[in-house]
């Protein structure tokens, strides 16, 4: 990865540190049955996680994937970028018809769906929706769509996600559209995720749509994108640690 993306990323990871700092002394402190219950330490370090998972959000996770995206060879890609797209009535009911069944746990691999929704009998009657996607980049002539969440979702969030990546993926049959888990909270194979209350929304161990963790990455920066992140992240906490470290 080239330098300039390199240290753009390390601010971004740099800066979560810092602000978290800055957040913890305007921070509200008087917490009587926490104290009475456990040490100052504890209070600290409680105080301090809370402020960092807040810093380190939605924004910095998107805005390195942008970059990152950028690094991997993408001649252009935003954050939160809106597309118009136009649907046949008959598809677009489809897709919410079947996103109503996947909520009643009728199970449907990606690819399955894509090729069922392709089958639907068209009545050239038209529908228009505003999509927002958390992050676009156009790389190989083809648009990309992702939409990134919380590495433990809830079930409506997937189910939104899906329609809106469904509906992307009918309008621009081309597209590649994905939905985004930044790491896996529960070991590095993809088929140790274990999060069950989405998972009828997705086959989250097979379909190609899902990215999780170090699929996420090597496929916004190509092959061992992963390692190379969390080795800028290394770096980074060995300036942070020693500044975390002084608070106390």
């Amino acid at each position: 990865m080239e330098k300039k993306y390199r240290d753009i990323i390390a601010k971004e990871f740099r800066d979560c540190v810092l602000n978290t700092i800055k957040r913890l002394d305007n921070a509200e402190t008087n917490r009587p049955f926490h104290a009475a219950l456990l040490s100052d330490e504890a209070l600290f370090w409680s105080r301090f996680e809370r402020s960092f998972s807040t810093s380190f959000g939605q924004r910095v996770i998107e805005e390195i994937s942008k970059v990152v995206a950028l690094a991997g060879g993408a001649s252009d890609a935003c954050r939160q970028k809106e597309t118009l797209v136009v649907l046949d009535k008959a598809v677009d009911n489809a897709i919410v018809t079947n996103i109503v069944k996947l909520r009643a746990a009728s199970k449907q691999k990606w690819g399955e769906t894509v090729n069922e929704l392709t089958l639907v009998y068209q009545r050239n009657e038209f529908v228009e929706h505003r999509i927002i996607s958390d992050l676009w980049w156009f790389k190989d002539d083809i648009n990309h769509y992702m939409s990134i969440k919380t590495v433990k979702p809830n079930i409506d969030q997937t189910a939104v996600a899906k329609q809106d990546l469904l509906r992307l993926t009918m309008a621009e049959p081309s597209c590649k559209a994905y939905f985004g888990l930044y790491y896996n909270p529960y070991g590095e194979e993809r088929s140790s995720y274990a999060h069950s209350p989405p998972m009828g929304i997705f086959d989250f161990h097979n379909d190609s749509s899902v990215l999780i963790g170090r699929d996420y990455w090597d496929t916004l920066g190509g092959t061992g994108c992963y390692d190379i992140v969390l080795d800028i992240a290394r770096e980074v906490g060995a300036e942070t640690r020693e500044i975390v470290e002084n608070l106390r």
